[in-house]
């Protein structure tokens, strides 16, 4: 019952934004390492392509070195960047959250018969 399609989504989404929100924070935790590459998390793509074939639950979360140009020291982290990303993924991560306890609303209320 809560290994269908969208359940597995919504979790492989939830999976992918916390993938994020920690690359995030390791970006940011080491925006003054001299030669430290900026991290990015891609899943979007991929999940959106391993929904179409009906099995979400084996998207690739994959995370890439970023190709921005650095600074002096090497380092290309972007700290107006990263701030905007996670308060991008925290409300996707909420909405996620708000979409998975929606599901779940609905099968209490099925199971205990409406009451």
């Amino acid at each position: 019952m809560l290994d269908d399609i969208a359940s597995s989504a919504l979790h492989r989404a939830l999976s992918g934004l916390a993938t994020r929100q920690r690359v995030i924070a390791d970006n940011i935790a080491n925006i003054e390492t001299p030669g430290y590459r900026a991290n990015r998390v891609q899943f979007e793509a991929e999940l959106r392509a391993a929904v179409d074939a009906g099995d979400p639950a084996h998207a690739d979360i994959g995370v890439a070195q970023s190709l921005e140009p650095t600074r002096l020291n090497g380092n290309n982290v972007n700290l107006d960047l990263e701030t905007l990303s996670n308060v991008d993924t925290g409300l996707r991560y909420q909405l996620m959250l708000r979409a998975v306890d929606g599901k779940h609303s609905l099968l209490r209320t099925a199971i205990s018969g409406g009451a």
